[in-house]
């Protein structure tokens, strides 16, 4: 996956967020559903990744399941591991530790229910700053969780970040009402004001099947979905690799 932001747009990559495996398996002491052997079911069908976000409770997805994860995708060289969360919370000890290919910045606090919002400039950006040097110097790649604020976009990359991740939840929120097309046009000119200031755009929250293809033609610009709930939802009822190969036909879609 190229990070030249200004080169062609590549294919959108899917990585899958394996969170919601662990919560399930989380509910009893039997170790089943396996958050490995869901991931290795997830490759096998096609996702060109793997994220997880590790939290400080260890609600769903734990230390171990992010070590079992790393040494199970030293068979799969080209596959990115995503590994998210607070860099003020857990997230380091895992990239100094493990060195994923990429450490998603998210400012939840301890106890969220669920990541709702992005980071803020100026607010944030001197404590955010050493953290994603000291990233960069590990070899990671750090992308920084964003609202689709377009004017926010050069504050990203002026801190050092390599890419961004939009938070989509406001537009898989507004799919399907009269305020889509709005959503859609701000988060369009989100993606492209990060591109034009050389970052990487990721996007991720709430997308699903049926919202998907809408965003990436929308915004050709997003180089990786991460996408765990809906993802996990379907193959409950479809399996994994009929999941993971109806996301990657949106996106074929979206590219169409």
């Amino acid at each position: 996956m190229s990070d030249d932001a200004s080169a062609t747009t590549p294919r959108t990559a899917l990585s899958v967020n394996l969170n919601k495996v662990a919560l399930v398996r989380n509910t009893r002491h039997l170790g089943i559903p396996s958050v490995t052997r869901a991931a290795t079911l997830c490759l096998e069908a096609g996702a060109q990744g793997i994220t997880v976000h590790p939290r400080p409770d260890a609600r769903h997805i734990r230390a171990e399941d992010v070590h079992e994860l790393a040494e199970l995708l030293l068979k799969w060289p080209r596959v990115e591991f995503n590994i998210e969360g607070n860099p003020f919370h857990n997230l380091m000890d895992f990239v100094r530790e493990l060195r994923p290919n990429q450490a998603t910045f998210v400012p939840d606090s301890e106890g969220q229910f669920t990541s709702d919002h992005g980071w803020r400039f100026p607010e944030d950006a001197e404590r955010l700053r050493p953290l994603i040097e000291e990233c960069r110097q590990l070899g990671v790649r750090v992308s920084l969780f964003m609202d689709a604020d377009a004017a926010s976009m050069a504050d990203a990359r002026a801190v050092g970040a390599d890419r961004v991740e939009l938070y989509t939840e406001p537009y898989a929120a507004a799919h399907g009402t009269p305020e889509a097309g709005a959503q859609l046009e701000r988060f369009a000119a989100a993606a492209q004001a990060a591109h034009d200031n050389g970052l990487g755009v990721n996007a991720g929250h709430d997308l699903n099947r049926d919202n998907l293809t809408a965003f990436l033609k929308a915004a050709p610009q997003v180089q990786e979905v991460s996408i765990g709930h809906a993802l996990i939802a379907d193959a409950l009822e479809m399996g994994y690799a009929a999941a993971v190969a109806a996301y990657l036909q949106c996106i074929t879609d979206a590219r169409a």
